[in-house]
């Protein structure tokens, strides 16, 4: 898959006014495997999911969905010390966001090995079942951006409403995809809004864990949902793996060059009003959250 530096820009709220005493419920989904660089979109839903609390209210059976050759089980010790086999699946999970009238379903599973179409129906009638209003798809691509720069995350819809909403443009990608693209046509299909965030994960770094990419991508899901929640921890793992990169860069002089070279690429491209922007954003969420902490 492709990134377009030129798709990423800055989101609007994707929940309308809801009256006093109701809720709205967002399905948040993320999938490991091809969609998943630096596993940055599945641990970013992690991050989500353990601030929040969420329980668990769905799970899919892998017989159905899963190659076990492939996607194979693994064998864990509880905490009385038996041993117990931990099977690939997919997870649906459900919290209440606090101080606000949102409710967020998580899916958090594996690519499947086949079944696809059984795979994302059998999501969408959960998310029926659920009352899910919106959907909203979090994967990581590998592309050639730096990790000492801010990592960009492509925020698209080929929902017609939202995209005018939302001033987003349609994905403009073509070639294979994964279960992410799949369900996103079908939500769609379905009635429901969808929107698709995509983080930009420096290829020259890989390996799992991806703490810049994953903070983005929450900065980017707390500006959809205009609810502000705390990533101080997130960020200072951003940092310290920022760190650690520049060191290992500065070891190896060709990897070190190369990292100029695409520092100087994003520095001219990036224009100075795109800069500002940034800064506004980041000021906006710092008051908020300030806001927030203040008695």
């Amino acid at each position: 898959m492709s990134y377009d530096e030129g798709a990423t820009s800055p989101v609007s709220r994707l929940i309308e006014s809801v009256p006093d005493g109701e809720r709205v419920t967002v399905m948040l989904a993320a999938f490991e495997g091809w969609n998943d660089a630096g596993e940055a979109a599945s641990d970013c839903l992690k991050y989500l999911h353990r601030l929040w609390g969420a329980k668990k209210v769905a799970t899919l059976n892998p017989d159905e969905y899963y190659d076990f050759q492939f996607t194979r089980p693994a064998v864990r010790r509880n905490a009385a010390g038996a041993r117990k086999i931990k099977w690939p699946t997919t997870k649906l999970t459900k919290a209440s966001v606090p101080g606000s009238n949102v409710d967020v379903v998580f899916v958090h599973g594996i690519e499947p090995s086949y079944r696809w179409r059984a795979y994302t129906a059998e999501l969408l009638a959960h998310a029926a079942g659920l009352n899910v209003n919106y959907v909203v798809l979090v994967g990581a691509l590998l592309a050639d951006v730096p990790h000492s720069r801010p990592i960009p995350v492509t925020t698209t819809s080929d929902d017609d409403e939202l995209r005018t909403r939302l001033n987003l443009e349609s994905s403009q990608y073509e070639g294979p995809i994964g279960i992410v693209g799949v369900l996103a046509e079908l939500a769609l299909l379905a009635g429901l809004p969808t929107v698709s965030l995509w983080a930009a994960v420096p290829h020259y770094v890989a390996q799992a864990p991806s703490p810049k990419a994953q903070l983005a991508l929450l900065n980017q899901i707390e500006d959809l949902l205009q609810i502000t929640f705390d990533t101080q921890e997130m960020a200072e793992e951003s940092q310290a793996w920022e760190r650690g990169v520049d060191e290992l860069a500065t070891e190896d002089p060709e990897i070190a060059a190369y990292v100029r070279q695409l520092e100087e690429a994003k520095d001219t491209a990036e224009l100075p009003e795109a800069s500002g922007e940034s800064i506004a954003r980041e000021f906006e969420r710092y008051l908020k959250r300030r806001g927030k902490d203040m008695p």
